[in-house]
């Protein structure tokens, strides 16, 4: 069975997007694979205390995302719940790593850019890019307005 692809980067447009993903993994028994891409690691991750290397910080933005993940099941069971962290363009990590898959799930908007725009860059490179459908999760109908 092919998998569900959702981006998460913490954003509320983000946790909306997986919180939908896991409801269509559930209602299809599809795999999921939630993704975190970061061109520069995540500030929480580096700004305390003694310089990390990038398998540290890589291994804590994992461990961050996997408690989103948890978080966002409320102890629902996941099925196949793979856990991807990538270095580099947030779009071209997911489209890559959607290559195979059923669905790609992204949230309208991120953590960064404009927040004046109805879908961020990321998002709409997905749209354009992807070998997949994309879904595209609002947070909220009217955060943008």
């Amino acid at each position: 069975m092919e998998e569900i692809v959702v981006g998460v980067d913490g954003s509320k447009a983000s946790r909306a997007a997986l919180a939908w993903a896991l409801e269509q993994a559930r209602l299809t028994g599809s795999p999921i694979r939630a993704v975190y891409a970061y061109s520069q690691p995540p500030r929480q991750l580096h700004e305390a205390g003694p310089a990390r290397s990038s398998e540290e910080v890589r291994r804590e933005a994992e461990a961050s995302l996997a408690e989103v993940v948890a978080e966002e099941a409320g102890g629902q069971p996941i099925t196949a719940e793979v856990v991807h962290v990538r270095q580099g363009n947030a779009a071209r990590a997911l489209c890559d790593a959607a290559k195979h898959a059923a669905l790609l799930v992204v949230g309208s908007r991120g953590l960064g850019g404009f927040t004046g725009l109805l879908v961020g860059s990321v998002s709409q490179q997905c749209v354009q890019y992807a070998p997949c459908p994309v879904v595209v999760v609002r947070a909220e109908p009217d955060e943008a307005l």
